[in-house]
């Protein structure tokens, strides 16, 4: 029940790191300029994303244009939109490989540990999906902060980060955090309970039946403990059964019941 439990947070949180992801690599807030100085009225605001740039005016107009050219763009804007890409890629083969896997579903049932190893499967795409992710994101930080502290760059040409370094940020987490919590469900189930069980059969004692029949009869006599008969207490229980020896059919045949108040059951098991 663990395990189950484990499993359904870490899909969650795989797939609110992969809409995250998704949001954050559509969304162009990824650098804001930055206001500085004491004029706090701003006409205009730039915004960098990884797809197109976009100018908000005081007015309320709000323009955007896509990058035209690819080969154009510098090398980190490429290998930042080629990872996020991947990452979201990874995300979405994650989430159908956990819905096979996980033990809420009905899908592969019946094939023992090969349910449990798709889940941890896809636990690891969660994994490497949330760290492709946040190497861009943590990359595009890092320049925005050398730049903004670079005293050779004039205060019109430096950004801030944007929302969406923090959205990328917590949606690589949630991301990592969701394939740890399937890996781990995954191992648990492994290690301890190797697939499902069962519970037991009917409490009735394990003979050889009857030849020919598949049903064995069992005869038991319990007798009242507080009548003795012949100075013979007749606490003890009387067992016969049709699979016994011929011996003891013999010896039970020769020997006379005492009359005693007692009670005689008999089953067919």
């Amino acid at each position: 029940m663990a395990s189950a439990a484990l499993e359904l947070m870490g899909f969650f949180l795989g797939l609110l790191g992969m809409l995250g992801t998704m949001v954050a690599t559509v969304l162009p807030y990824w650098q804001i300029s930055a206001h500085i100085g004491s004029n706090i009225v701003t006409a205009v605001a730039n915004m960098r994303g990884l797809w197109m740039e976009c100018v908000y005016q005081s007015t309320g107009a709000f323009q955007c244009e896509t990058y035209n050219s690819l080969l154009a763009l510098p090398s980190n804007l490429q290998a930042s939109r080629a990872l996020m890409v991947i990452s979201i890629v990874l995300s979405v083969l994650a989430i159908a490989m956990a819905v096979l896997g996980m033990q809420c579903t009905l899908c592969l049932e019946g094939s023992g540990g090969v349910k449990s190893q798709v889940a941890g499967a896809s636990g690891g795409l969660f994994l490497t999906a949330g760290f492709l992710a946040l190497i861009p994101v943590a990359w595009t930080t890092h320049e925005v902060v050398q730049t903004f502290y670079r005293p050779t760059i004039s205060a019109s040409m430096k950004y801030e980060l944007g929302d969406c370094l923090y959205v990328g940020l917590a949606s690589a987490l949630a991301s990592m955090l969701g394939g740890g919590m399937l890996s781990v469900s995954c191992c648990e189930e492994q290690d301890g309970g190797r697939g499902r069980r069962h519970a037991g059969g009917y409490p009735y004692p394990v003979g050889g039946g009857m030849p020919g029949t598949g049903a064995r009869t069992t005869s038991q006599t319990y007798r009242n403990p507080n009548l003795q008969v012949g100075g013979i207490n007749t606490a003890s229980m009387v067992r016969n059964t049709s699979g016994s020896s011929q011996s003891s059919a013999h010896g039970v045949q020769g020997a006379k019941k005492p009359n005693a108040a007692g009670y005689d059951i008999t089953g067919y098991v």
